[in-house]
């Protein structure tokens, strides 16, 4: 697993794509646009998704799971959702293939198994969710009703990358009903805290929560509430999304509930959801040079122990060491790996481990065992110390709770340093092409305003932030009256 990875300042794209498949995280398949994701990168999926279900759950979600199958009728129900997604849609038209008479060997779609509704792979749940939902709620009794579900969804993607968009993905998707429009808004804010606190917590990224404009709302929502991440290029990502739906998809499915006071109402709504995408937003965060750099939080094995030896002896004598210290340091919590492979020579495996981000790595040699002592190294910041062996295991920990913070303090360095203010559209021109990174700037509201700057600068409106002051100005674009600034950015 060499590494002579291409440099982030080189070729920023293909970096990431390199690294993706070196630190064997995924691979393209035999499918177009859809990824095989390798062991080692679902081993983080995992971590990711087991640290997300839990925060699902103490907030009073139940895990479920609707078919991959939506029937079109359904699916063309709420007409904003269904126009939103129709360009990505893949369909079934057939259930059967028949031997192909003019090519023996062959097979052909069987023209008599035409199904009589087609059906569409499912881009997202609402449709399928909804008309089941009208089954399971009648009375006030049945509300709110919190459900998400982990699942797989397909939009047919022309241009793809491992994991920030490929054509099939993993993701969670949350629905929720309501009796009020405040819960239901509740509710979607909520989610959209989970998420930051999520990304902060255990991904180390700092990230702006905000609403989207009404152009890049998700369709069919009344409002998205959004956390946005920036990478180390200066590009903007969305890692999560949180809608109030209002009573869209209720009307849509005639989904409603007799209230407190006996009156026959539409419920309230909200979905929200992360995907695989957040495995994107991982890499490009804190990576370098050398390869991954993974917040301890996320790691799949936070230490790695690497024993240097000649022979056998040796090595028995350096495993009784390193089995103590693995269960020691078990018993706080550490997940931790011994790489005793005897295939690889010691610098092969620390290069390895390099590659794949593992937070410490512990050298132990026959020269350590007789000074009482063992290498150190941080992948963080690439150093190297020689530290006695007894106690490190609270130096272990201690060391493990100061990487994690010091990729956060360092991400929100580049974030707090990459969001410009401007005044004119000249300096907004000028910063987006030299620096990148979050333009704070003035807009007049109008989706003409939004379409004009997208067109000639490829810059979004990413959203409009939830936090810090607002104040009214003058759009950057028209000269018209605005009433908040808000964050443009180009993006993934």
């Amino acid at each position: 697993m060499g590494k002579n990875l291409t440099s982030r300042s080189e070729d920023y794209s293909k970096w990431y794509n390199e690294l993706v498949v070196k630190a064997d995280l995924a691979e393209n398949s035999a499918v177009r646009g859809c990824m095989v994701i390798k062991p080692y990168g679902y081993a983080i999926w995992e971590k990711m998704q087991a640290e997300l279900d839990r925060m699902f759950k103490e907030t009073g979600h139940q895990n479920a799971y609707f078919p991959l199958f939506v029937p079109k009728s359904l699916f063309e129900a709420e007409e904003k959702n269904a126009e939103g997604f129709a360009k990505e849609c893949a369909v079934v038209t057939h259930y059967r293939l028949q031997n192909d008479p003019d090519n023996p060997g062959k097979l052909r779609v069987d023209p008599d198994a035409k199904l009589e509704e087609e059906l569409v792979v499912r881009p997202t749940s609402e449709a399928i969710i909804w008309n089941t939902y009208k089954g399971w709620i009648q009375s006030y009794r049945d509300l709110p009703l919190l459900i998400n579900q982990w699942a797989n969804v397909v939009r047919w993607e022309m241009r793809t990358r491992l994991f920030l968009r490929t054509a099939e993905f993993l993701w969670q998707e949350g629905h929720t009903a309501h009796a009020t429009k405040q819960e239901a808004l509740e509710e979607a804010e909520q989610m959209n805290d989970i998420y930051a606190e999520f990304a902060q917590n255990f991904m180390a990224i700092p990230v702006v929560k905000g609403l989207k404009s009404e152009s890049e709302r998700f369709a069919g929502a009344d409002e998205t509430y959004c956390i946005e991440a920036l990478m180390q290029d200066g590009k903007a990502l969305q890692a999560g999304t949180s809608h109030f739906l209002g009573q869209n998809f209720a009307k849509a499915f005639d989904v409603k509930f007799t209230s407190k006071e006996g009156k026959q109402e539409y419920v309230w709504a909200t979905s929200w959801g992360v995907s695989t995408r957040l495995m994107g937003a991982l890499i490009m965060t804190h990576s370098d040079d050398q390869g991954l750099v993974l917040p301890p939080n996320l790691a799949p094995n936070q230490v790695v122990i690497v024993p240097i030896f000649k022979t056998d002896e040796q090595f028995d004598a350096i495993t009784i060491v390193v089995n103590r210290l693995t269960t020691s340091l078990r018993s706080k919590g550490v997940t931790i790996k011994y790489d005793k492979r005897d295939t690889l020579r010691p610098g092969a495996k620390f290069a390895q481990h390099e590659l794949q981000g593992v937070p410490l790595r512990i050298a132990i040699g026959s020269r350590d065992l007789e000074n009482g002592t063992v290498e150190l190294a941080r992948r963080d910041t690439l150093s190297k110390e020689t530290t006695p062996i007894d106690g490190i295991e609270d130096k272990v920990v201690a060391l493990l709770e100061e990487i994690q913070l010091s990729l956060y303090t360092r991400a929100l360095d580049y974030r707090d340093s990459h969001i410009t203010e401007v005044n004119s559209f000249d300096e907004f021109k000028e910063v987006l092409e030299q620096k990148g990174g979050f333009i704070s700037a003035h807009w007049d509201g109008t989706i003409e305003t939004e379409d004009k700057i997208k067109e000639i600068t490829k810059a979004t409106i990413r959203c409009l932030p939830l936090e810090g002051e607002v104040k009214e100005g003058f759009c950057v674009f028209t000269g018209n009256k605005s009433a908040r600034r808000v964050l443009f950015a180009k993006a993934y």
